[in-house]
């Protein structure tokens, strides 16, 4: 795993890009947010697509509310970058969208959009 501490707008984002897959579950969604708040003191983490299990997209598998949520408990704003043009699913679709519009959780196409995101929100 690679984690670059990345400062925008007065603002520290950590940015994982990583080959395995690092979020398979609940407590490795935990893992992963106590090691970058240990490693780099951020609470802002933009990842990779390819570093999340699959079934995180797979609404319902249920495993995105559960991870999304420890995120969410732990103070912890965070961006997925990647492609997401191969999924049809409308729930899906809708839920990107939504998350996109809020402040906690960003669905995005790279890494500096990733950032960006992360940098601006409150």
């Amino acid at each position: 795993m690679d984690i670059q501490k990345i400062q925008q707008n007065e603002t520290t984002v950590a940015v994982i890009n990583s080959e395995e897959c690092l979020i398979t579950d609940t407590q490795s969604a935990l893992d992963l947010i106590m090691t970058v708040k240990y490693e780099t003191g951020c609470e802002r983490i933009a990842i990779n697509k390819e570093a999340i299990i699959e079934d995180f997209f797979i609404l319902s598998t249920c495993l995105a509310g559960e991870i999304i949520q420890k995120f969410i408990n732990y103070g912890v704003k965070f961006a997925i970058y990647g492609d997401y043009s191969k999924y049809t699913s409308k729930p899906l679709k809708d839920f990107i969208y939504e998350s996109n519009h809020g402040k906690d959780l960003f669905f995005v196409e790279d890494e500096s959009t990733a950032i960006e995101k992360l940098s601006s929100v409150c």
